[in-house]
Order: structure tokens, then C-alpha cells, then sequence
């Protein structure tokens, strides 16, 4: 019987000990790499919907809450800004800005955001068309892969929209009439999530409703000039002006602006605006920075817990194989009767320590991955991003090399115990 076989049989003869100890070092394992997973992908996530954007333009209020809206979609708009007070922005013989992309947010479809704005925003994320056109007239929209595959939206389909970002059939806009004219292929941004139209679609939606709250009794309705009632129609069919071109009372949400060069103007943009006009402005990276902090605290304890639980699984290793030994001292004289070295029994019992430590951490990297894929649905739905468990990092090899090497720490000193048994003494006292 070779010496691994054996170390197999010594610990499967105490399978309540062994088990005790695997599910230790599993706990422990399992939690650290739970947490490398979702590090990993939620910074993959956020990094990716960088898209080189460096400053986003919005209404006063929590500079993070204006990014995580306007660039992840994942909280509440500050508020809207009028077009007059960001038309310089939108000029494009601006002397610092290379581009900037105007959003009008607030409505949604199913829970999926509408999101008003123009088609060079698909140059900015780097996303192609999968099939169809660019929206080009009001109320045409193009929709994310992930939308068009959970709604089972195809070209030419039409659907009305609703106020909020919940689903809400109390705040349906039933007078809208969205049809896709083009669906985008995957890229894994947060376009996937959108349905894209044109600024003045989402204007065109409220006007509508506030003229009908507007509309006093049934017989004033029925004297309405339908002339006035035509023109929200017709306008769907109408060449969309520039935002240049609207008055200025016009609102949109945001602005995401992406300069010509990091100069030393372009880099006091921000300060320039937040201190003298009544607009917010904020610089992507610092606020994602800031979330990563606030993260970092949380993830920081779970971490030292998860290394306090393999620490504490290595010590329950070296208690069991070290009160083994108590109980095994004929069986290791006799292997020492049989022709086995005091390098066999040293070996025996590290392999014994190593066996342990490598079946935890194995049970840990499957608990971790399964229990990923199994929250990856519920994190999809309340962020919007694709999680998966079955994502493999180079960090989990760490975590195996560790454990191999606690494994062997805690087997040491039972190891070095082991192969000074004296035999005669041994087989005397038996």
C-alpha cells in the first residue's frame, strides 16, 4: 500500500474529525475567494463603463449619485438642467471639449431605462449595431442585447413607456408609442441594459401628459383645438433638430464630456463649474475611487474573518493530527517493524496535513464559485450588470498554494513526532 493510499485510510478511519476540519478549511476558503470574485467583477464592470469619459455635468446634489446615475444607471438623477445653462458645453467648437453626449432620464420600460439622447453615444462605449439603424426620429429607439433578449424585442416591435424606473402600470405613458428600429450587439457595457432614443422623445412624453393634467373638464377636451393635440404626432416624423437648436428652457439630466487633452484648463473645468454656476460637476475616477474606499472597509473585515477561519481550520488540522498520534503509536511502529524509515512515518503524516488542506480548500473554490453563480441572477437584477460564477482568477491559485502550505505547517510538528517513535519502547508498552 503506497504511502498517500494509506494517508487516505488513516484519515477516513475518524471521518467526523476529518470532516470537521475540511469544512473549517472550506468555510475559510470559500469566503476569500467569494469576495476575490465579486471585487473582480464589479471593478470590471465600473471599468468598463469608463468608457474615457472625464467629467459628467448634472444638477446639484451628491457628486457619486450623478455618476452612478448618468454613467451606471444604478441610482435616482439629481435633477435636470436646462439647455441654456449647457449649451456652451454642447458647442462643438468648444476649445476643450472633444465630445459631449446630452442624457434625458426618468422613464422606463419594464425596468428598463429609456434613456434621451444622441447615437454618438455608440461611438463612446465602442458598441456596433447587431441589426437595423441609429434611432433618428423621435420615438424610434435602439435597445441593449440584454433588453432585447429578456423582452423578446425584435425589430419593429412597439411598446409604451412608463414614468420612474419601476414597473409601475399607474405611471404608464400610454399615449407613447416607442418602436425598435435597431438592436446592439453585446459588448458587455452598460448599454446592454438601455433603450436609446432621441432627447426630444422624452420631452415630446411629458409634454404630453402635463397637457392632459392641464386639460381642465370633458367638455373643454372636446373643445380642443386637435390642431395643438396633432402636433406631439407629427413630430415623431420630423428631422430632430440639435440640442443647439431647442429653447433654452429645454431640460436634460446630464452631460458626459470627454476633453480634446488633460491641460491644465480642462483640468479646472470642474472646479471652474461647481463654484460658479448652478450646475454639478464630477470627475469619474475620484468618485469611483471614493465607492471603492467605502467598499473597502466592509470587505476588509470580511476578509480578516474569512483568514481568522483558515487559520483556526490549519490549528484544528494540527490538533487532530497531533492527538492522533497518541492513539497510532503501535500502528507507526509497526510500519517502522515492516522496513518503513523515520522519513516514511514523517512523510506519512505531512501527507496526511497536505490531503486535509488541499480537499478544503477544493470544497472552498466550489463553494465559492457555486454560490456566485447562484446570487448572479438576483445581483443582475437589482444592478443591471451580468455576474458570473464561472470566472476563473489567477488569484485562486494564491489561495491553493496557501493552503497546501498551511496544510504542511499544521502537519509538521505531529510529522516530526511521529518519526521519533522508539519501538522497542513502543512494542513493549503494547
Amino acid at each position: 500500500m503506497n504511502l498517500l493510499r494509506l494517508s487516505w485510510k488513516n484519515l477516513t478511519f475518524k471521518p467526523l474529525s476529518t470532516l470537521l476540519s475540511i469544512v473549517l478549511f472550506a468555510l475559510g476558503v470559500g469566503l476569500v475567494a467569494l469576495l476575490f470574485l465579486l471585487q473582480k467583477q464589479v471593478e470590471d464592470n465600473f471599468e468598463k463603463n469608463l468608457a474615457g469619459i472625464d467629467l459628467v455635468i448634472g444638477a446639484k446634489g451628491s457628486p457619486l449619485q450623478l455618476i452612478l446615475s448618468s454613467m451606471y444607471h444604478l441610482d435616482a438623477p439629481t435633477g435636470n438642467i436646462s439647455i441654456a445653462e449647457v449649451k456652451p458645453f454642447l458647442n462643438p467648437k468648444h476649445p476643450l471639449i472633444e465630445t459631449s453626449i446630452p442624457l434625458s432620464l426618468g422613464d422606463s420600460y419594464r425596468t428598463f431605462r429609456i434613456v434621451g439622447t444622441t447615437p454618438n453615444i455608440l461611438d463612446f462605449y465602442g458598441v456596433s449595431l447587431a441589426s437595423g439603424k441609429a434611432w433618428a426620429q423621435n420615438f424610434e429607439v435602439v435597445i441593449g442585447n440584454t433588453v432585447a433578449q429578456k423582452l423578446g424585442l425584435t425589430l419593429g416591435a412597439t411598446f409604451s413607456s412608463s414614468h420612474g424606473f419601476l414597473e409601475d402600470e399607474n405611471l404608464g405613458h400610454e399615449h407613447t408609442a416607442f418602436k425598435v428600429v435597431g438592436i446592439l450587439a453585446t459588448s458587455g457595457t452598460v448599454l446592454d441594459q438601455l433603450i436609446l432614443t432621441t432627447n426630444q422623445s422624452y420631452w415630446l412624453t411629458h409634454e404630453h401628459d402635463a397637457a392632459s393634467e392641464a386639460a381642465p373638464t370633458e367638455e373643454d377636451h372636446a373643445d380642443h383645438d386637435h390642431a395643438d393635440h396633432d402636433h406631439d404626432h407629427a413630430s415623431p416624423s420630423a428631422i430632430v433638430p440639435s440640442l443647439l437648436e431647442e429653447p433654452g428652457e429645454k431640460e436634460i439630466t446630464a452631460l458626459l464630456i470627454k476633453f480634446k487633452g488633460r491641460n491644465f484648463q480642462a483640468l479646472n473645468m470642474q472646479r471652474s463649474i461647481n463654484e460658479n454656476t448652478d450646475l454639478q460637476a464630477a470627475t469619474p475616477a475620484i468618485e469611483i475611487n471614493r465607492l471603492y474606499s467605502l467598499m473597502d472597509t466592509g470587505e476588509k473585515a470580511l476578509r480578516i474573518l474569512a483568514f481568522v477561519i483558515i487559520f483556526v481550520s490549519g490549528l484544528s488540522i494540527f490538533i487532530s493530527l497531533f492527538a492522533s498520534l497518541k492513539e497510532r503509536q503501535y500502528e507507526l511502529a509497526l510500519l517502522r517493524v515492516m522496513g518503513g524509515s523515520r522519513g516514511t512515518l514523517f512523510t506519512l503524516i505531512i501527507l496526511e496535513g497536505l490531503l486535509l488542506a488541499l480537499l478544503g480548500c477544493v470544497f472552498g473554490l466550489l463553494l465559492s464559485h457555486g454560490g456566485m453563480q447562484l446570487f448572479a441572477g438576483a445581483l443582475e437584477k437589482a444592478y443591471g450588470y451580468t455576474f458570473s460564477g464561472w470566472t476563473f482568477l489567477p488569484q485562486e491559485w494564491y489561495l491553493v498554494g496557501g493552503s497546501l502550505l498551511l496544510g504542511l505547517v499544521a502537519a509538521i510538528l505531529p510529522a516530526i513526532k511521529a518519526s521519533r517513535t522508539d519501538i522497542s519502547e513502543t512494542l513493549l508498552k503494547g
